[in-house]
Protein backbone atom coordinates (compact mmCIF):
# COMPACT_ATOMS: atom_id res chain seq x y z
CA UNK A 1 0.00 0.00 0.00
CA UNK A 2 1.42 3.53 -0.67
CA UNK A 3 2.72 5.64 2.00
CA UNK A 4 0.40 8.24 0.66
CA UNK A 5 -2.61 7.82 -0.73
CA UNK A 6 -3.86 10.23 -3.75
CA UNK A 7 -6.09 12.42 -3.14
CA UNK A 8 -8.67 12.57 -5.48
CA UNK A 9 -11.12 15.65 -6.01
CA UNK A 10 -14.68 14.60 -7.89
CA UNK A 11 -16.05 17.41 -10.91
CA UNK A 12 -19.60 16.74 -11.59
CA UNK A 13 -22.06 15.64 -8.75
CA UNK A 14 -24.84 13.80 -10.90
CA UNK A 15 -25.67 10.32 -10.84
CA UNK A 16 -22.60 8.30 -11.14
CA UNK A 17 -20.64 10.88 -8.34
CA UNK A 18 -21.76 8.67 -5.43
CA UNK A 19 -20.06 5.53 -6.94
CA UNK A 20 -16.80 7.47 -7.91
CA UNK A 21 -16.60 8.65 -4.05
CA UNK A 22 -17.24 5.34 -2.66
CA UNK A 23 -15.10 3.42 -5.12
CA UNK A 24 -12.34 6.33 -3.95
CA UNK A 25 -12.28 5.82 -0.53
CA UNK A 26 -13.12 1.77 -0.82
CA UNK A 27 -8.96 1.39 -2.67
CA UNK A 28 -5.93 1.00 -1.38
CA UNK A 29 -4.34 4.03 -2.81
CA UNK A 30 -6.98 6.59 -2.70
CA UNK A 31 -9.09 9.26 -0.43
CA UNK A 32 -12.01 11.27 -1.18
CA UNK A 33 -10.61 15.08 -1.13
CA UNK A 34 -12.62 17.84 -2.32
CA UNK A 35 -15.55 17.62 -5.10
CA UNK A 36 -17.33 20.52 -7.54
CA UNK A 37 -20.09 21.46 -8.81
CA UNK A 38 -21.30 24.54 -10.30
CA UNK A 39 -24.63 24.23 -8.40
CA UNK A 40 -24.49 25.14 -4.94
CA UNK A 41 -26.95 22.84 -3.97
CA UNK A 42 -25.29 19.88 -4.78
CA UNK A 43 -22.34 21.12 -3.55
CA UNK A 44 -23.67 21.13 -0.21
CA UNK A 45 -25.56 17.74 0.01
CA UNK A 46 -22.58 15.97 -1.43
CA UNK A 47 -19.91 17.76 0.88
CA UNK A 48 -21.92 16.83 4.25
CA UNK A 49 -22.80 13.64 3.14
CA UNK A 50 -19.20 12.69 2.20
CA UNK A 51 -17.21 14.77 4.91
CA UNK A 52 -15.28 16.69 1.87
CA UNK A 53 -14.65 20.58 0.97
CA UNK A 54 -17.12 21.25 -1.74
CA UNK A 55 -16.19 23.99 -4.60
CA UNK A 56 -18.60 26.06 -6.82
CA UNK A 57 -15.13 27.73 -8.54
CA UNK A 58 -13.55 25.03 -10.41
CA UNK A 59 -10.05 27.58 -10.27
CA UNK A 60 -10.36 27.33 -6.56
CA UNK A 61 -11.03 23.60 -6.64
CA UNK A 62 -7.58 22.86 -8.84
CA UNK A 63 -5.64 25.26 -6.04
CA UNK A 64 -6.36 22.40 -3.19
CA UNK A 65 -3.13 21.09 -2.88
CA UNK A 66 -4.85 17.68 -1.38
CA UNK A 67 -6.32 17.32 -4.55
CA UNK A 68 -3.73 15.05 -6.86
CA UNK A 69 -5.95 13.51 -9.40
CA UNK A 70 -9.37 14.78 -11.04
CA UNK A 71 -12.54 12.45 -11.37
CA UNK A 72 -14.32 13.76 -14.27
CA UNK A 73 -18.06 12.73 -13.80
CA UNK A 74 -19.57 16.36 -15.76
CA UNK A 75 -21.28 15.67 -19.08
CA UNK A 76 -19.46 13.63 -21.57
CA UNK A 77 -19.31 17.30 -24.03
CA UNK A 78 -17.35 18.94 -21.08
CA UNK A 79 -14.52 16.42 -20.75
CA UNK A 80 -11.94 18.17 -22.47
CA UNK A 81 -12.81 21.64 -20.90
CA UNK A 82 -12.72 20.18 -17.32
CA UNK A 83 -9.52 18.04 -17.82
CA UNK A 84 -7.60 20.51 -20.27
CA UNK A 85 -7.75 22.53 -17.16
CA UNK A 86 -6.85 20.02 -14.50
CA UNK A 87 -3.80 19.03 -16.68
CA UNK A 88 -2.53 22.38 -16.73
CA UNK A 89 -2.57 22.51 -12.72
CA UNK A 90 -0.57 19.38 -12.82
CA UNK A 91 -3.44 17.06 -11.76
CA UNK A 92 -3.95 13.84 -13.21
CA UNK A 93 -7.07 12.72 -14.95
CA UNK A 94 -9.46 10.47 -15.00
CA UNK A 95 -12.74 10.69 -17.20
CA UNK A 96 -15.87 8.80 -17.13
CA UNK A 97 -17.08 7.15 -20.23
CA UNK A 98 -16.56 7.86 -23.06
CA UNK A 99 -13.48 10.04 -23.26
CA UNK A 100 -15.55 12.79 -25.27
CA UNK A 101 -17.80 13.16 -27.92
CA UNK A 102 -15.95 13.69 -30.94
CA UNK A 103 -12.56 12.10 -31.79
CA UNK A 104 -10.82 15.85 -32.70
CA UNK A 105 -11.98 16.61 -28.47
CA UNK A 106 -10.54 13.31 -27.34
CA UNK A 107 -7.69 13.78 -29.29
CA UNK A 108 -6.95 17.18 -27.35
CA UNK A 109 -7.45 16.13 -23.87
CA UNK A 110 -4.77 13.27 -24.76
CA UNK A 111 -2.62 15.70 -26.19
CA UNK A 112 -3.02 18.29 -23.18
CA UNK A 113 -2.72 15.23 -20.27
CA UNK A 114 0.84 14.17 -22.45
CA UNK A 115 1.93 17.81 -22.78
CA UNK A 116 1.79 18.26 -19.08
CA UNK A 117 3.35 14.98 -17.89
CA UNK A 118 -0.20 14.09 -16.18
CA UNK A 119 -1.48 10.62 -16.69
CA UNK A 120 -5.13 10.01 -18.14
CA UNK A 121 -7.45 7.26 -17.36
CA UNK A 122 -11.31 6.52 -18.59
CA UNK A 123 -13.60 4.73 -16.45
CA UNK A 124 -14.84 1.48 -18.32
CA UNK A 125 -15.07 -0.54 -15.16
CA UNK A 126 -16.96 -3.54 -17.25
CA UNK A 127 -13.22 -4.36 -17.75
CA UNK A 128 -12.60 -5.25 -14.02
CA UNK A 129 -15.29 -7.39 -12.94
CA UNK A 130 -14.39 -10.92 -12.45
CA UNK A 131 -16.39 -12.88 -15.09
CA UNK A 132 -15.64 -10.43 -18.34
CA UNK A 133 -12.24 -10.95 -17.08
CA UNK A 134 -12.88 -15.16 -17.26
CA UNK A 135 -14.33 -14.18 -20.68
CA UNK A 136 -11.31 -12.45 -22.06
CA UNK A 137 -9.18 -15.27 -20.46
CA UNK A 138 -11.02 -18.48 -22.19
CA UNK A 139 -11.03 -17.05 -25.46
CA UNK A 140 -7.40 -15.74 -25.22
CA UNK A 141 -6.74 -19.30 -24.03
CA UNK A 142 -8.15 -20.51 -27.11
CA UNK A 143 -10.92 -22.50 -25.20
CA UNK A 144 -13.36 -21.52 -27.61
CA UNK A 145 -11.03 -22.60 -30.70
CA UNK A 146 -10.68 -20.16 -33.57
CA UNK A 147 -13.29 -17.24 -32.90
CA UNK A 148 -15.40 -16.22 -36.50
CA UNK A 149 -18.30 -14.79 -35.88
CA UNK A 150 -20.05 -12.59 -32.53
CA UNK A 151 -22.89 -10.56 -31.36
CA UNK A 152 -23.70 -7.78 -28.58
CA UNK A 153 -26.93 -6.44 -27.67
CA UNK A 154 -27.93 -3.85 -24.94
CA UNK A 155 -31.85 -3.70 -25.14
CA UNK A 156 -32.37 -1.39 -22.45
CA UNK A 157 -35.54 1.17 -21.27
CA UNK A 158 -35.21 4.82 -21.00
CA UNK A 159 -38.61 6.71 -20.31
CA UNK A 160 -38.95 10.08 -21.31
CA UNK A 161 -37.74 11.60 -17.86
CA UNK A 162 -34.37 9.90 -18.00
CA UNK A 163 -34.18 12.56 -21.07
CA UNK A 164 -36.07 15.65 -19.86
CA UNK A 165 -34.82 15.43 -16.03
CA UNK A 166 -30.79 16.55 -17.50
CA UNK A 167 -31.69 18.36 -20.58
CA UNK A 168 -27.72 17.15 -22.09
CA UNK A 169 -28.80 13.65 -22.13
CA UNK A 170 -29.25 12.76 -25.99
CA UNK A 171 -27.84 15.80 -27.29
CA UNK A 172 -25.00 15.61 -29.73
CA UNK A 173 -23.14 18.31 -28.17
CA UNK A 174 -22.73 17.39 -24.65
CA UNK A 175 -24.17 13.60 -24.63
CA UNK A 176 -22.54 12.84 -28.09
CA UNK A 177 -25.60 10.81 -29.71
CA UNK A 178 -27.93 8.45 -27.64
CA UNK A 179 -28.18 4.65 -27.13
CA UNK A 180 -24.83 3.87 -28.35
CA UNK A 181 -22.60 6.30 -27.19
CA UNK A 182 -24.17 6.35 -23.63
CA UNK A 183 -25.57 3.49 -22.66
CA UNK A 184 -23.95 1.39 -25.21
CA UNK A 185 -20.27 2.13 -24.81
CA UNK A 186 -19.39 -0.33 -22.09
CA UNK A 187 -20.28 -3.38 -24.07
CA UNK A 188 -18.26 -1.45 -27.34
CA UNK A 189 -15.09 -1.43 -25.14
CA UNK A 190 -15.89 -4.89 -23.83
CA UNK A 191 -16.19 -6.15 -27.38
CA UNK A 192 -12.38 -4.73 -28.91
CA UNK A 193 -11.29 -5.14 -25.32
CA UNK A 194 -11.81 -9.10 -25.82
CA UNK A 195 -11.59 -9.39 -29.35
CA UNK A 196 -8.76 -6.76 -30.78
CA UNK A 197 -8.93 -4.18 -32.86
CA UNK A 198 -12.35 -3.44 -35.70
CA UNK A 199 -11.79 -3.17 -39.02
CA UNK A 200 -14.73 -1.54 -40.41
CA UNK A 201 -18.91 -1.15 -39.74
CA UNK A 202 -21.84 -0.42 -41.58
CA UNK A 203 -25.04 0.37 -39.33
CA UNK A 204 -28.36 2.07 -39.59
CA UNK A 205 -29.90 4.29 -36.58
CA UNK A 206 -33.03 5.80 -35.50
CA UNK A 207 -35.09 7.92 -32.67
CA UNK A 208 -38.45 6.12 -32.34
CA UNK A 209 -39.82 6.24 -29.33
CA UNK A 210 -38.61 9.45 -27.75
CA UNK A 211 -40.56 12.09 -29.19
CA UNK A 212 -37.92 15.32 -28.04
CA UNK A 213 -34.98 13.44 -28.20
CA UNK A 214 -32.12 14.90 -30.43
CA UNK A 215 -30.06 11.85 -31.51
CA UNK A 216 -30.79 8.44 -31.70
CA UNK A 217 -32.24 5.49 -29.47
CA UNK A 218 -32.31 2.33 -31.55
CA UNK A 219 -29.06 1.36 -33.40
CA UNK A 220 -27.67 -1.65 -35.21
CA UNK A 221 -24.82 -2.66 -36.48
CA UNK A 222 -22.52 -5.51 -38.50
CA UNK A 223 -18.88 -4.96 -38.16
CA UNK A 224 -16.11 -6.87 -39.22
CA UNK A 225 -12.58 -6.83 -37.08
CA UNK A 226 -8.94 -6.79 -38.61
CA UNK A 227 -8.85 -10.75 -37.36
CA UNK A 228 -11.31 -11.54 -40.13
CA UNK A 229 -14.52 -12.42 -37.63
CA UNK A 230 -17.65 -10.97 -38.10
CA UNK A 231 -20.51 -10.05 -36.31
CA UNK A 232 -23.90 -7.90 -34.79
CA UNK A 233 -24.31 -5.15 -32.52
CA UNK A 234 -27.63 -3.75 -31.12
CA UNK A 235 -28.25 -0.61 -29.42
CA UNK A 236 -31.94 0.39 -27.65
CA UNK A 237 -33.12 2.55 -25.07
CA UNK A 238 -36.73 1.41 -26.04
CA UNK A 239 -37.25 -2.14 -25.42
CA UNK A 240 -40.03 -3.12 -23.09
CA UNK A 241 -39.14 -5.00 -20.84
CA UNK A 242 -35.72 -4.45 -21.22
CA UNK A 243 -33.61 -7.12 -21.55
CA UNK A 244 -29.91 -7.73 -20.18
CA UNK A 245 -27.23 -6.56 -22.20
CA UNK A 246 -25.28 -9.98 -23.42
CA UNK A 247 -22.43 -10.32 -25.39
CA UNK A 248 -21.70 -13.96 -27.72
CA UNK A 249 -18.64 -15.24 -28.81
CA UNK A 250 -18.35 -17.93 -31.56
CA UNK A 251 -15.74 -20.35 -32.45
CA UNK A 252 -15.19 -23.81 -33.39
CA UNK A 253 -15.01 -25.40 -29.93
CA UNK A 254 -17.91 -23.74 -28.31
CA UNK A 255 -19.37 -20.24 -27.62
CA UNK A 256 -18.37 -17.69 -25.04
CA UNK A 257 -21.62 -15.36 -23.62
CA UNK A 258 -21.37 -12.64 -21.05
CA UNK A 259 -25.02 -12.16 -20.16
CA UNK A 260 -24.91 -9.13 -17.99
CA UNK A 261 -22.65 -9.41 -15.98
CA UNK A 262 -22.38 -13.91 -15.63
CA UNK A 263 -20.15 -15.48 -17.95
CA UNK A 264 -20.84 -18.93 -19.76
CA UNK A 265 -19.02 -21.64 -21.09
CA UNK A 266 -21.32 -23.69 -23.85
CA UNK A 267 -19.39 -26.32 -26.02
CA UNK A 268 -22.29 -29.28 -26.27
CA UNK A 269 -26.24 -28.96 -26.41
CA UNK A 270 -26.18 -29.98 -22.78
CA UNK A 271 -24.63 -26.43 -21.68
CA UNK A 272 -26.89 -24.98 -24.32
CA UNK A 273 -29.96 -26.02 -22.10
CA UNK A 274 -28.63 -25.03 -18.62
CA UNK A 275 -27.47 -21.74 -19.86
CA UNK A 276 -30.32 -20.19 -17.77
CA UNK A 277 -30.29 -16.21 -18.90
CA UNK A 278 -30.07 -13.32 -16.19
CA UNK A 279 -34.11 -12.28 -15.54
CA UNK A 280 -32.85 -8.60 -14.57
CA UNK A 281 -30.85 -5.92 -16.79
CA UNK A 282 -28.45 -4.46 -14.80
CA UNK A 283 -28.97 -0.81 -16.64
CA UNK A 284 -32.09 -1.97 -18.35
CA UNK A 285 -34.45 0.45 -17.15
CA UNK A 286 -32.75 2.64 -14.70
CA UNK A 287 -28.86 4.10 -14.47
CA UNK A 288 -27.69 2.99 -11.68
CA UNK A 289 -29.85 -0.11 -10.56
CA UNK A 290 -28.09 -3.03 -9.07
CA UNK A 291 -24.77 -1.03 -9.50
CA UNK A 292 -21.70 -1.92 -7.13
CA UNK A 293 -19.03 0.38 -6.69
CA UNK A 294 -16.35 -2.58 -6.81
CA UNK A 295 -15.28 -3.07 -10.79
CA UNK A 296 -14.48 1.02 -10.44
CA UNK A 297 -12.70 0.51 -7.03
CA UNK A 298 -10.76 -2.07 -8.79
CA UNK A 299 -10.20 0.29 -12.06
CA UNK A 300 -9.10 3.05 -9.82
CA UNK A 301 -6.84 0.88 -7.78
CA UNK A 302 -5.08 -0.23 -11.33
CA UNK A 303 -5.06 3.50 -11.81
CA UNK A 304 -3.34 4.49 -8.82
CA UNK A 305 -0.44 1.80 -9.18
CA UNK A 306 0.24 3.33 -12.76
CA UNK A 307 0.74 6.47 -11.26
CA UNK A 308 3.19 4.88 -8.38
CA UNK A 309 5.11 3.35 -10.99
CA UNK A 310 4.84 5.46 -13.94
CA UNK A 311 3.31 3.83 -16.53
CA UNK A 312 0.06 3.76 -18.80
CA UNK A 313 -3.14 3.05 -16.58
CA UNK A 314 -5.44 0.91 -18.00
CA UNK A 315 -7.83 2.19 -20.33
CA UNK A 316 -5.40 5.08 -20.99
CA UNK A 317 -6.92 7.93 -23.58
CA UNK A 318 -5.52 6.28 -26.71
CA UNK A 319 -6.92 2.85 -25.41
CA UNK A 320 -10.82 4.74 -25.23
CA UNK A 321 -10.10 6.03 -28.75
CA UNK A 322 -10.52 2.58 -30.16
CA UNK A 323 -14.26 2.43 -28.32
CA UNK A 324 -15.28 6.52 -29.16
CA UNK A 325 -14.06 4.91 -32.87
CA UNK A 326 -16.29 2.31 -33.38
CA UNK A 327 -19.28 4.67 -32.28
CA UNK A 328 -17.97 7.55 -34.04
CA UNK A 329 -17.68 5.14 -37.11
CA UNK A 330 -21.41 3.55 -36.61
CA UNK A 331 -23.11 7.15 -36.27
CA UNK A 332 -20.80 7.96 -40.10
CA UNK A 333 -22.00 5.00 -41.41
CA UNK A 334 -25.68 5.48 -40.57
CA UNK A 335 -25.50 8.98 -41.61
CA UNK A 336 -24.23 8.34 -44.88
CA UNK A 337 -25.65 4.83 -46.07
CA UNK A 338 -22.08 3.17 -46.16
CA UNK A 339 -19.65 1.21 -44.64
CA UNK A 340 -16.64 2.69 -42.77
CA UNK A 341 -12.83 1.75 -41.87
CA UNK A 342 -12.87 2.44 -37.94
CA UNK A 343 -9.26 1.43 -38.30
CA UNK A 344 -8.87 4.90 -40.79
CA UNK A 345 -10.78 6.81 -38.13
CA UNK A 346 -8.11 6.02 -34.94
CA UNK A 347 -5.22 6.66 -37.39
CA UNK A 348 -6.11 9.89 -38.36
CA UNK A 349 -6.98 10.94 -34.52
CA UNK A 350 -4.59 9.15 -31.87
CA UNK A 351 -1.31 10.47 -34.17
Amino acid sequence: MAEKKFGVGIVGLGNISDIHAQAVNLSDYGRLAAAYSSTKEKVQKFSDEHQVKGYTDYKDFLNNPDVDVVSICTPSGTHLDFGKQAAEAGKHVVVEKPIEVSLERAGELISSCRENGVKLAVIYQSRFTDDAIKMKQAIDKGEIGDVFMASASVKWFRDEEYYTSAPWRGTFELDGGGAVINQSIHTVDLLQWILGDLDSIQAYKGTFTHKNMEAEDNAVATFRFKSGLIGTFTASTSIVPPFPRRIEVHGTKGTAVLDETTFVLLKSEEDLKSDGQVKDATGGASPLAHFQADPHKNQFNAIFDAILNDREPPVSGPDSLRSLAFVTGLYKSANDGRQVSVEELIKRYSA
